[in-house]
């Protein structure tokens, strides 16, 4: 897949889009530009940033899910310690036995989901830089305000979880 970055009537076509980016900067360092807006027309770049976003959304639906289970966890491990407890206090030696084996279990059970959560927390921040590095990648494209603009839309599309108004300013420069 090529990359087409066009500015008025002239364009850079080339394969990969850290290059035309490089060229941009370094076009406009040389002539001089201060500002310089373009349009950026590249799908591979766009479909992969489309999976990662998808896969952002699923790693906060994961840590979502998890966090309510720890939180469950913890009402009952609470429930749990106050009735090892009565058991301990009413000599029910077999009743406090069975509420720390829940809670063995349940202990279990969170460390296990903090693994989870550290792991998807680590893939979580991977695929963020991704989204960074493309909005960075964006704002090479163009220069000075142009340049200024294209972030700054790019991350308020991403806080509204816009996609399509992020592919839109990647692509067009505009809010």
């Amino acid at each position: 897949h090529r990359t087409a970055l066009l500015f008025g009537s002239s364009g850079i076509n080339a394969e990969y889009g850290d290059l035309v980016g490089d060229i941009v900067q370094a076009l406009a360092t040389s002539l001089n530009i201060e500002n310089l807006q373009s349009t950026a027309v590249y799908p591979a770049f766009t479909d992969n940033l489309r999976e990662v976003l998808v896969k952002v959304d699923d790693f906060h639906t994961v840590r979502q899910k998890l966090s309510a289970e720890m939180a469950d966890h913890s009402n009952l491990i609470r429930s749990l310690v106050v009735r090892a407890e009565d058991s301990r206090l009413m000599y029910d030696m077999n009743g406090m036995k069975q509420c720390y084996l829940k809670l063995f279990d349940l202990n279990r059970d969170l460390v296990n989901g903090y693994n989870i959560r550290c792991n998807n927390h680590t893939e979580l921040l991977s695929c963020l830089r991704v989204v960074n590095q493309a909005i960075t990648k964006a704002g090479r494209l163009r220069v000075g305000k142009p340049k200024t603009q294209v972030v700054t839309a790019c991350r308020e599309a991403i806080k509204q979880n816009d996609v399509d108004k992020l592919f839109k300013v990647i692509e067009s420069g505009a809010g």
